[in-house]
């Protein structure tokens, strides 16, 4: 087991890529505390799927787009399983529109969830992971960043700002043995994609030279790679796993 005893905290954990997260650090033997808003069902099903299969499982509920919030978050993870080794940010939104006719909420909401939410738990674990000498801290961005949508003016922002904060902090944390990296997926099968993915239909897949949408298991395999002591010398990269969707390949 490759994360035996460490103890992890997966913000946005009940669903999609950060469920698949969440299962997957558990599978391998850490100690995991998951970050939840407001799906209580999905939150209780994955505490039972986990439990079921012998992994350790703290659920959280949580604003995290709120700094004290997420300080009470990492407080209540600490006082059950002991300091935070790994922490995921994953949680995030979206709100896509044509720019000229977006909210200013609906600006507000996805960088406050995406980045600000990311900065929060940073700020919540970096002094600790500092202390310890110690860390691994995975950043879930997206391939929208490099590789922009219409209607996504708000959320390629938010995650542009994330890849330069993972790359940022790196470099802040790295002489204290703290690791910083982050994860750019492409299309992957989850309820937050699902409006994109029933508005393209069959478009998506011929764009993508795999030819298949990505699983939150897909994702998982990478974070618990980069959670590892197999990627200690491994910091501020972003990785892309999309499939090769981003190479921008003509569909045959």
């Amino acid at each position: 087991m490759r994360l035996k005893d460490q103890v992890a905290l997966v913000t946005g954990g009940s669903r999609g890529i950060g469920r698949g997260i969440v299962q997957a650090f558990a599978a391998e033997g850490a100690k995991v505390a998951f970050i939840y808003k407001g799906s209580q069902s999905a939150a209780d099903a994955l505490v039972g799927e986990v439990q079921a299969a012998g992994g350790t499982i703290l659920p959280v509920q949580c604003d995290v787009t709120s700094l004290e919030d997420a300080a009470k978050a990492v407080e209540k993870v600490e006082q059950t399983f002991g300091a935070v080794n790994i922490l995921v940010n994953n949680a995030g939104i979206i709100r896509d529109d044509l720019f000229v006719r977006m909210e200013p909420a609906d600006w507000h909401a996805v960088i406050n969830t995406n980045l600000h939410g990311a900065y929060n738990f940073c700020k919540a674990v970096g002094f600790s992971m500092m202390r310890a000498r110690k860390g691994r801290i995975i950043n879930v961005s997206s391939v929208a960043a490099e590789h922009v949508n219409m209607g996504q003016t708000n959320y390629a922002a938010s995650k542009g700002a994330v890849n330069s904060f993972t790359k940022a902090l790196a470099v802040e944390l790295a002489s204290r043995g703290v690791t910083v990296n982050a994860i750019a997926p492409g299309f992957i099968e989850t309820d937050m994609s699902e409006a994109v993915r029933n508005k393209a239909g069959d478009i998506i897949k011929k764009m993508i030279p795999m030819r298949r949408l990505g699983q939150a298991s897909d994702i998982a395999k990478v974070a618990v790679f980069l959670a590892s002591d197999e990627a200690s010398y491994m910091t501020g990269q972003v990785l892309t796993v999309d499939g090769g969707l981003s190479l921008g390949a003509a569909a045959a």
